[in-house]
């Protein structure tokens, strides 16, 4: 059978499986309106580039810009050059400049298109000490290229303020700073240490209730500045106790890959819209699971998104860094890319065992849209690592 194949277990044994009929998701026409949902995009390596690839950034254009349009027919809006699109392990400040121009000039072609830019401050040799002034202005480079070119600021954790401040006075400092100057309202990003080491005791303080007491100043003394807060801590009840204390018309933006459909869903006191790197990987289910919200079935609702859960566990499991591994193997598998290769060489940042596994969860939840397709491209990675698949 076309679909069948020998997956490898932790044991070293081979597990005969056969994928799935495809699942058939309801498609709606229109925006999702009862929820804000962006996908935290990634973006597709040029393979057939002459460069160093652990060195080098070399990005296939085409089909980067055709999935963002992908998400956006599915009603999604995207969140880009954040670090699903490998910032900070891969591209470059130089090919992030173009990969925020291209989107933002291809995102105004794409009627009803939502998207926001990641600005950070990682032109900076991360190699240096920086000052905080040198950290201002790295910001301000990265906010006036994404202003100048149309796009919405996603304004990211610094490596370079994690190493350089020393307290949340710096931190009250920078963000006052920049705040002040934006023209338009942004989503500020917290991405806790799993996500990336280097962002540990972010806010000036080791402790979790001091940061999300900084950050709350922030928030308020800064509300007219402030969209929303996205949350990438991985931890549903801070996530819920910090969004009942914004200011009214501050929208906390979930980022939690292991619970989001409770988080997104809600409660008598208020929900959360979405900025999530998952979203990638699920947005035809992402998309259903929304509309149904939309049309009040949160039976639907759950049956849609509740069987996604798993896959995304194990794609955000430890390392969580890594994930963007299973993301852009997620694209292969479903046909958005014609090859398994990233920038920064990331492919080999997870075992086979681990992508197989992806395979079985992703065709249990029915998220494979052409189980032959991507059965045959499995059997090809598998072979790869000297495994014999038939």
């Amino acid at each position: 059978m076309p679909r069948s194949l020998r997956l490898p277990r932790p044991d070293g044994t081979l597990l005969p499986y056969t994928a799935r009929a495809p699942e058939v998701l309801p498609v709606t026409a229109g925006p999702i309106k009862s929820r804000i949902a962006y996908a935290a995009v990634h973006v597709v390596a040029d393979p057939l580039a002459p460069v160093n690839p652990t060195l080098e950034s070399a990005v296939d254009w085409e089909a980067t810009l055709a999935f963002r349009r992908h998400v956006y027919g599915l009603g999604l809006a995207v969140a880009e050059a954040m670090d699903t699109a490998q910032r900070g392990m891969g591209m470059s400040w130089e090919a992030t400049r173009e990969l925020i121009r291209r989107s933002l000039a291809d995102a105004r072609t794409v009627t009803g298109a939502r998207i926001g830019c990641g600005v950070n401050t990682d032109q900076l040799d991360p190699s240096a000490p920086v000052t905080l002034d040198q950290v201002e202005s790295a910001y301000e480079e990265q906010i006036d290229w994404v202003e100048r070119h149309g796009g919405q600021v996603i304004l990211m954790a610094s490596r370079a303020l994690a190493a350089c401040g020393r307290g949340p006075e710096d931190y009250v400092r920078v963000y006052g700073r920049l705040l002040r100057q934006v023209s338009r309202p942004v989503i500020i990003h917290w991405l806790g240490d799993m996500f990336d080491p280097a962002l540990e005791g972010y806010w000036g303080s080791p402790s979790l209730d001091v940061a999300m007491d900084v950050l709350l100043g922030i928030v308020r003394e800064h509300a007219v500045k402030v969209d929303g807060v996205k949350l990438s801590l991985l931890d549903q009840k801070r996530e819920i106790a910090m969004r009942r204390q914004f200011p009214a018309g501050v929208h906390m933006y979930s980022g939690d890959d292991f619970d989001y459909p409770t988080t997104i869903r809600g409660d008598e006191h208020g929900f959360s819209d979405a900025l999530l790197g998952i979203f990638d990987v699920i947005a035809p289910a992402a998309s259903a699971a929304l509309h149904a919200l939309d049309a009040g079935d949160l039976t639907r609702y759950d049956a849609i998104l509740n069987p996604t859960l798993p896959l995304s566990r194990h794609l955000f499991g430890s390392p969580t860094r890594f994930y963007k591994t299973g993301v852009v193997f997620m694209a292969y598998l479903n046909g958005h890319q014609r090859h398994f290769r990233m920038v920064g060489g990331l492919e080999g940042a997870r075992s086979i065992i681990h992508l197989a596994e992806i395979f079985r969860l992703a065709d249990h939840a029915g998220l494979l849209r052409d189980p032959d397709l991507a059965t045959e491209r499995m059997r090809r990675v598998l072979a790869v690592a000297g495994l014999d698949s038939e």
